[in-house]
């Protein structure tokens, strides 16, 4: 299936930038090519940047702890339900112990590698098109003649001071996307509407088969959702289908 995510807010939105920024990041380190190896770092520089961000409101490390610690809250209250399974709850509540103490003793995530002095002149080189080429950089390209064993060593050592982050923002989409309500649905002439009646979700998501020639343009919040299905022209241009498609569909909510 392909899946298509939307957030209802921005705390969700930034969730999931971190986390497809993450992604890319993962990928690229573990090739071998110098020039992937060049994508991956230029990746961890993109995810200091957001996370170095200001946004008015607490840091990225800030919010997570306060969703994961919500989260926890609302995982103990399940032990007073019926039905639950205990050793599940039990299991996830130690994962978010651990993710919650290894993030809270962190300061801020990136400072180490803002402070790393020869990281910081290639960082600078980065916003120059082709900035770091052999003759503008020479260390840097001398560090891409490495092996790929030394490169992806020094890659994993600069991502380190990341991961309790990465493992907090992935649990806490993790326990969000399970808390969801799934449905099979039609777009009528290509266009899927629907109220949320007061329900406070979170994350709306929408499957389609993998051959699915269109895609799903979506605009949700409080109020209302709606999804229009489109088609790309020659020119890649979206062209809004009149056709039914059906669709499944998740709505999630926090727990």
């Amino acid at each position: 299936m392909i899946l298509y995510e939307y957030p209802f807010n921005e705390r969700v939105r930034n969730l999931l930038r971190l986390e497809d920024q993450f992604q890319r990041l993962f990928f690229f380190i573990q090739q071998d090519d110098p020039r992937a190896h060049h994508a991956g770092l230029a990746t961890l520089f993109e995810i200091i940047d957001a996370l170095g961000r200001s946004t008015g409101r607490a840091d990225a490390r800030g919010e997570l702890l306060q969703e994961l610690e919500r989260q926890r809250q609302s995982l103990l209250a399940l032990r007073e339900h019926p039905g639950v399974a205990a050793s599940v709850l039990d299991a996830t509540l130690s994962r978010l112990n651990d993710v919650i103490g290894a993030l809270s003793s962190q300061t801020k995530p990136g400072d180490m590698l803002r402070q790393h002095e020869w990281l910081a002149s290639v960082r600078s080189r980065l916003v120059i098109p082709g900035g770091v080429c052999e003759f503008d950089m020479p260390s840097y390209y001398a560090w891409q003649c490495r092996p790929a064993a030394e490169r992806l060593e020094d890659l994993q050592s600069w991502c380190q001071p990341l991961l309790p982050l990465y493992e907090g923002l992935s649990l806490a989409l993790e326990l969000l996307r399970q808390n969801r309500e799934s449905s099979e649905v039609v777009a009528r002439g290509g266009l899927y509407q629907q109220s949320p009646n007061g329900r406070p979700y979170q994350l709306l998501r929408v499957h389609l088969p993998d051959e699915s020639r269109f895609f799903p343009e979506i605009s949700a919040n409080k109020y209302s959702i709606s999804i229009r299905f489109s088609t790309q022209d020659g020119q890649g241009k979206p062209q809004p289908l009149n056709t039914d498609i059906s669709f499944r569909l998740d709505l999630c909510t926090n727990l």
